[in-house]
């Protein structure tokens, strides 16, 4: 039985983050993870809580918080405070792995990368996520108010990456990997959805910070209009000019 990602995602999240988790939620669904696995960036644990039918051996985070947050969620065997430049596993250790919407945020991209080719076993595939240059030149505002606009929506996504295939190709071949196959995703109009969501998902912010929680009441009715509106542009279908690519790439 497939799951209802989109709802999933809405009744825990902000829905301008919900309706792209889901999406990528998706994707998963279909490709090999041997154990063990290894989660680069695992954050707080609530997007492979549930993407996943089955704990991932390892998630790793340089954040405390986060980590602390992990472990309610139980996805993960075992969860490791650590940079992901020095991650403290011998080589060749894990047999797949991958890094959701984690690799755009990390200024040392470089060395991530090579560390994380280091502790896979050769053959081992490693997915990731990212935005491209289409998540900064597709913003609405930016056409009114400039580069200004579209560098500080650039700052608050804590974005430093937001690059083309052949970019990416050229990293992941200077740390090891080779490159099977990527597609773009999230169309423009997506993209618009989730810009604007910043702004009018505030509400969630004060209710985060009151209770704990995005979302006070977390039941298919209160989220049916949420819904409506955003389930037009969950598609997980690729789009030629989407804002979002998915990789997959090997340990060479």
């Amino acid at each position: 039985m497939n799951k209802d990602f989109l709802f999933l995602h809405l009744r825990d999240l902000p829905y301008f983050r919900a309706f792209l988790r889901a999406v990528e939620s998706s994707y998963y669904q279909d490709l090999p993870l041997p154990a063990p696995v290894y989660d680069v960036g695992c954050g707080d644990g609530h997007f492979a809580s549930l993407t996943f039918d089955r704990k991932i051996d390892v998630g790793l985070d340089p954040w405390r918080a986060p980590i602390h947050e992990a472990k309610r969620y139980g996805a993960y065997t075992f969860l490791v405070q650590a940079d992901g430049s020095r991650a403290p596993f011998p080589d060749s250790y894990f047999a797949s792995g991958f890094s959701n919407s984690v690799l755009e945020h990390i200024p040392h991209i470089d060395a991530v990368l090579q560390e994380t080719a280091r502790v896979l076993k050769p053959g081992a595939p490693f997915y990731f996520c990212v935005p491209n240059t289409r998540y900064l030149s597709e913003l609405s505002l930016s056409r009114l108010l400039g580069k200004g606009y579209t560098e500080w929506f650039r700052k608050i996504s804590r974005v430093h990456h937001a690059d083309e295939p052949d970019v990416w190709q050229e990293r992941l071949e200077r740390a090891g990997f080779e490159l099977v196959r990527w597609w773009h995703y999230f169309s423009p109009s997506a993209m618009r959805v989730l810009e604007w969501g910043h702004y009018f998902g505030v509400p969630s912010v004060f209710a985060r910070i009151l209770t704990g929680n995005w979302i006070l009441s977390r039941t298919r009715w209160n989220l049916f209009f949420t819904r409506k509106f955003v389930e037009r542009y969950a598609s997980p279908e690729p789009v030629e000019n989407g804002t979002f690519t998915f990789y997959i790439a090997r340990k060479r």
